[in-house]
């Protein structure tokens, strides 16, 4: 069941009023869709997006009112508000975090936990973390495991990953997790974190391109909102926010923006025990101006 991150201080941020449209870029489960629901009636409605097809067709089976759900990347998000007819927009969200439904229903590889298959992909295409793996040159791995992975072995792993290929082509999460375990220090396999964590990371941002998707799509977020309206972006790891407070930084300097969110908002304790996998959730909030 997927637990929707940071739910009050999200709808307290956006602050959705009586008749007002939202964007929810990443429906997932429909949690924050539905609160904003609750406070934008009677006419209101939210334009919720959702890139992985098994995701979307459970939220459709719903039938929200007041919900136009459309099962599309957020990278296309103007063209979407453009072919929707969808206006006057007072707030949109993105929660950048994956789907409890991913990690444990889908069985595409998003966890080292359980064998299967290396897709790690949200939606439809050519790209898979199996390809990648398989495929990318050993410099390339180096580079996407250490930059999106922060991950201190890299050039081991990646040199580990081209060995065993050539052996054998890597299909399975734990054929990859196998791989990992033998290219790292034995002390480095009894860390808080898992030692393939970062890896694992690494390889599902690559296969998304989730980063450049959150730098492209940042500025048409910003394009599509009416004067006054808010922008909310749940992020997890560190690269993603600092892309979002950076960009957010560049934009209030230009007279674009207004950030909201001195620094950015934590999960309390309490949420935390609830939903381990809220932990490093951060939510910046800005309006535009």
């Amino acid at each position: 069941m997927h637990i929707s991150v940071l739910l009050k201080e999200t709808i307290e941020g956006l602050c959705p009023g009586k008749n007002e449209n939202f964007i929810d870029c990443t429906l997932n489960g429909g949690g924050h869709t539905k609160e904003i629901l609750k406070h934008n009636g009677p006419k209101g409605k939210v334009l919720g997006i959702e890139w992985d097809k098994e995701i979307f067709e459970n939220i459709k089976k719903e039938n929200i009112d007041r919900l136009i759900p459309v099962n599309d990347s957020y990278t296309n998000l103007k063209t979407i508000a453009q072919n929707n007819d969808f206006h006057n927009i007072s707030g949109i969200l993105f929660d950048l975090g994956m789907s409890s439904y991913q990690i444990d229903e889908e069985k595409k590889g998003f966890s080292f936990k359980k064998d299967e298959p290396l897709i790690m992909a949200y939606g439809e295409g050519d790209q898979s973390a199996e390809k990648i793996i398989n495929e990318y040159p050993e410099s390339e791995l180096e580079r996407i495991i250490r930059e999106y992975g922060e991950e201190k072995f890299s050039k081991k792993i990646a040199k580990k990953i081209i060995e065993e290929r050539k052996n054998k082509r890597i299909k399975t999460t734990f054929q990859l997790t196998e791989i990992i375990k033998k290219a790292i220090p034995k002390t480095y396999q009894y860390t808080k974190i898992h030692f393939a964590t970062r890896t694992f990371q690494a390889i599902r941002i690559e296969t998304n391109q989730e980063l450049e998707n959150i730098k492209k799509t940042l500025p048409e977020a910003i394009d599509l909102l009416a004067p006054g309206g808010k922008i909310a972006i749940i992020s997890f790891h560190s690269l993603e926010d600092r892309i979002v407070k950076n960009y957010f930084k560049d934009q209030e300097q230009k007279k674009i923006i207004k950030i909201s969110t001195e620094k950015p908002i934590a999960p309390t304790e309490e949420e935390i025990k609830i939903n381990p996998r809220a932990r490093s959730a951060k939510l910046r909030i800005a309006i535009k101006l």
